[in-house]
């Protein structure tokens, strides 16, 4: 159960670095993809785009 925790704490970060990058992909503005303020910072949290990353991660692991 740790692992899976540690699993998506990390996701998490490299989402909220990549941020912009990954914008120019259209990432970050699927329905579903949650994006608010909190303590005067942005905080964005990527479900729907982590959902197609991870299904195309999947889809090439499987061709491998």
């Amino acid at each position: 159960m740790i692992r899976w925790l540690l699993v998506v704490l990390l996701a998490l970060l490299i989402f909220n670095r990549l941020g912009p990058w990954l914008e120019k992909f259209g990432f970050g503005r699927l329905p579903g993809d949650l994006r608010f303020k909190l303590f005067g910072r942005i905080w964005f949290v990527p479900l729907a785009s982590s959902l197609v990353l991870s299904a195309v991660c999947a889809l090439i692991a499987r061709l491998l």
